[in-house]
């Protein structure tokens, strides 16, 4: 080892020795640090006979994008306790006991408690709602972060008692800052490493939006130049080999329980409803190189093959299906073999919701009551005592035609004038589109002597 790997020695990750200490220090998100903002009179400390705001907050946004800074920013400024809580190790239990203890210390004390509380997205209801006699009684001021929308994630009671604040993903300016600051400041680098400029934009490329990441992919390459350097004398440089020597993989942005989950899934399915199999294939890419269960992907695939291929290419979904079961056959990696191939069939194949628009009306009809009795003709008459009824009556054999199809009523009355199906004249659906109208003619014919 290089006498060089001191340079940078320490137990604490470079990400958490930089840490800004106060809300000026904050790289980005500059649309909530204004004059006046909620977390600017969070952060103020109270006056000797003022009271503190105790407004609590919901930080929403992409992983690296300061919504742990904030609050201990927040917190260390205001001179409140500060307590966190991870809602991966935190119960009920641990929730309650805070709350109990915030709750004392306001009282005996005059101690205000900020409780921040990470990934609240995965408390249960009954976890979130044990917050809301603390949030409700101004015993603690939550700060909570979440990686999903808080409108499908936290309880409606919750939100309506915070504020909800959205971080934006670092763009490169201040991922730039973020790092040239890492490497000159005392608590991380001290100037001990030289960097030129283009290295520190393959970095900033590489941590998409990501402050954390961008940290920690510095310092691995800071290791890398250390161990590589056999100088004592010159700063090691860190060089875009380093860089790439310590990463296994170009970090894409794709949190795989947040939003980005959604928002990638969702550009890769209007992808290729849209016919751009280019860009289907590059979402296709970011799912896989992420981590995406295959399975996940396949799945939806053959749910895109029957909403949007549909009866233009009736065959889409059998190859969605074919490709799901090969992938569950062979695994990863050989599986985003085929998950490219109907991937890209899909987006090229002709688009067709008719079957999709069809099932939805006809759902429509029935849930608001419109359906009718079965036509008596329809009915069952295989069970004894039929005869005794009207069941049957005068149902006619479509095979007893030479067309196999003939005049009869399939339909209540009340539904004769009922359109479900509404063929695109699109791919082979073509053909589907020139016979319905034909043989809808010849079934409702008996209409015509009425």
């Amino acid at each position: 080892m290089s006498d060089n790997a001191s340079l940078i020695a320490s137990s604490t990750p470079l990400a958490a020795r930089m840490r800004p200490t106060n809300l000026d220090e904050v790289v980005g998100q500059a649309h909530l640090l204004k004059e006046g903002s909620p977390l600017r009179s969070l952060a103020a400390k109270a006056q000797p006979g003022e009271n503190s705001t105790t407004v609590s907050v919901i930080l929403y946004g992409p992983p690296g994008t300061g919504k742990t800074t904030l609050a201990q920013a927040v917190a260390r400024t205001s001179g409140r306790k500060f307590v966190e809580l991870s809602a991966i190790t935190a119960g009920v239990k641990d929730v309650r006991e805070v709350m109990d203890r915030a709750r004392n210390d306001k009282d005996v004390f005059g101690v205000n408690t900020i409780l921040f509380l990470d990934e609240i997205h995965r408390f249960s209801k009954a976890q979130q709602d044990a917050l809301l006699p603390g949030v409700e009684g101004g015993w603690v001021v939550l700060i909570a972060a979440t990686t999903e929308n808080p409108s499908f994630a936290v309880i409606s009671p919750l939100l309506s008692r915070s504020l909800m604040l959205t971080l934006k993903p670092l763009d490169e300016s201040d991922l730039y800052e973020v790092t040239q600051r890492a490497v000159s400041d005392p608590r991380g680098l001290s100037s001990k490493f030289e960097i030129k400029d283009p290295v520190v934009t393959s970095i900033v490329q590489l941590a998409g939006g990501d402050a954390r990441r961008a940290l920690t992919i510095l310092e691995a390459s800071a290791n890398s130049a250390a161990e590589r350097s056999t100088s004592s004398t010159t700063r090691p440089e860190i060089t875009a080999a380093d860089v790439a020597n310590s990463m296994d993989r170009a970090l894409v942005r794709y949190d795989r329980d947040g939003d980005q989950h959604y928002d990638v899934i969702s550009a890769f399915i209007k992808s290729v409803r849209g016919s751009d199999a280019d860009a289907a294939i590059h979402y296709l890419a970011r799912m896989i190189e992420a981590g995406e269960d295959p399975r996940f992907i396949a799945r939806r695939l053959m749910i895109l093959a029957a909403e949007d291929i549909g009866l233009a290419d009736p065959t889409a979904l059998s190859l969605a299906v074919a490709a799901a079961e090969t992938v569950s056959l062979i695994g990863m990696p050989e599986g985003r073999i085929p998950l490219a191939e109907v991937t890209i069939y899909l987006a090229l194949a002709p688009k067709s919701n008719s079957a999709y628009n069809a099932i939805n009306a006809a759902l429509e009809d029935i849930r608001t009551g419109k359906f009718g009795l079965v036509p008596d003709a329809l009915r069952s008459s295989n069970y004894a005592g039929a005869k005794r009824t009207s069941a049957g009556d005068g149902y006619k054999y479509p095979h007893d035609d030479p067309r196999s199809v003939l005049e009869q009523q399939y339909l209540d009355a009340k539904l004769e004038g009922a359109r479900y199906y509404i063929p695109k004249d699109i791919g082979s659906e073509h053909e589907l589109a020139e016979r319905w109208p034909k043989l809808r003619s010849i079934i409702r014919s008996y209409k015509k002597g009425k």
